[in-house]
């Protein structure tokens, strides 16, 4: 069973930093891609970042510059590192990891951006 166990996520002012974590019970290799998503209250589940086996790396147009995308094989986990947040990056964080023809999803971990 693949699981995915996201952390990290609290309450932060804006302007404020962030670092989740998504912890893989299997090596992080195996994914041939792992990817970031959140949500908020009464939206669409929106991408936000990727990074593929290949280590190719994709962001969502308005966190490019602000959130950093990346793993630790030792560890099997990936991060995102999450500067300059702002009010609209509210939401649930949740990761997923594509391992064959199957998408397995983490939980999620909450941030708030508020002062």
């Amino acid at each position: 069973q693949v699981q995915l166990a996201e952390s990290g996520g609290g309450l932060v002012e804006p302007g404020g930093s962030l670092r989740l974590s998504c912890a893989a019970s299997l090596s992080i290799f195996s994914f041939k891609s792992m990817a970031w998503y959140r949500q908020a209250p009464g939206k669409e589940r929106e991408f936000v970042a990727s990074v593929t086996a290949g280590r190719d790396i994709n962001y969502k147009d308005s966190v490019k510059g602000r959130f950093t995308i990346s793993r630790d094989i030792a560890k099997n986990t990936m991060y995102l590192q999450m500067n300059n947040l702002v009010p609209e990056d509210t939401a649930v964080y949740i990761c997923n990891g594509a391992l064959g023809s199957h998408l397995f999803w983490g939980q999620g971990t909450q941030v708030s951006v508020s002062s």
